[in-house]
């Protein structure tokens, strides 16, 4: 039960952490979205080597390393997964930067079923009836948006699949979530690191350029990325799937609340209809894992 209370307590808070963390690139909009991802990316990856040997996981990481090079399916799943990340990862710096955080935050909500979705159509798994009726509710919900936009809501949509197509490249993976970031970090570092020094070359870079304070949150940016993942891996590994599947929308929600009335972005009644789709969607969706992880648990019982 103890064990339970704290994997409950380290997932709500990598969420908490991930919903209040437009607050930090707000902190540095002054700077283009595509230089906070390459610092992003870098500082990431060095941030993470020196968590991997203050932990004592580096021989763990070495050895994985040795042995993935030998492996073209892993070589590959590891180059998509890097330049999965890095396109949500600037999708989101740029939403929230251009005051688009109500969409981004769509984009997370909707995503859990995004990853159902994807599920169906590559791994092949089936749907459900509960599965099916969350899918036309959340579709209506973004016909919606999109009709009241005139454009189809793209951020939304470009972060729900980013992410979840990661996810899926992820289970090719299959390793420790801090060795993955690492490894994800390192292999697309060098062109964050030369990106960088094209940017310094045509005298557009921010970094050591603005401010101490600009230069000490671009690095930092490398923390702000990894901390959350570290209880969030310590947290999912004490609690079931399904208890993660509810504490995953505390993010799109603080991130909402954020967007609305700490940055004053619209948020209309067209807004309100919409998201009222999704969230039915999501309710109905979460309210199934719940249901069949309860019956396998009885079965496992009456089994046992």
């Amino acid at each position: 039960m103890k064990q339970d209370q704290a994997g409950i307590l380290y997932t709500a808070f990598s969420y908490l952490l991930w919903g209040i963390l437009p607050i930090y690139w707000k902190w540095v909009n002054h700077v283009s979205a595509d230089e906070i991802l390459a610092n992003r990316i870098f500082w990431s990856f060095w941030f993470m080597l020196l968590f991997l040997f203050v932990s004592k996981r580096w021989k763990e990481f070495t050895n994985y390393l040795k042995t993935s090079l030998t492996k073209k399916k892993q070589l590959f799943a590891l180059l998509v997964a890097s330049l999965l990340i890095s396109t949500n990862w600037f999708i989101y710096i740029w939403a929230v930067n251009t005051n688009q955080m109500v969409e981004a935050s769509l984009g997370y909500y909707i995503n859990p079923l995004v990853s159902v979705l994807l599920g169906v159509f590559i791994l092949k798994e089936s749907l459900s009836k509960a599965q099916i009726i969350s899918f036309g509710l959340a579709a209506i919900g973004v016909l919606i948006l999109t009709l009241s936009y005139g454009e189809f809501p793209w951020i939304a949509i470009g972060l729900a699949f980013s992410f979840g197509l990661y996810g899926l490249a992820k289970k090719l993976i299959q390793v420790e979530s801090s060795i993955g970031l690492t490894l994800e970090t390192m292999t697309i570092a060098p062109l964050a690191l030369i990106y960088l020094g094209y940017m310094y070359q045509e005298g557009t870079l921010s970094l050591f350029h603005v401010s101490v304070g600009t230069d000490l949150l671009l690095m930092g940016a490398g923390a702000a990325t990894a901390i959350p993942l570290l209880f969030f891996s310590k947290g999912a590994q004490q609690i079931p799937l399904y208890m993660v599947g509810f504490l995953q929308y505390i993010a799109p929600t603080i991130t909402l609340i954020l967007g609305i009335f700490m940055y004053h972005e619209e948020f209309s009644v067209t807004h309100l209809v919409s998201f009222m789709f999704i969230w039915l969607a999501l309710t109905v969706f979460t309210a199934s894992r719940v249901q069949y992880a309860r019956k396998r648990r009885r079965d496992a019982r009456l089994s046992a």
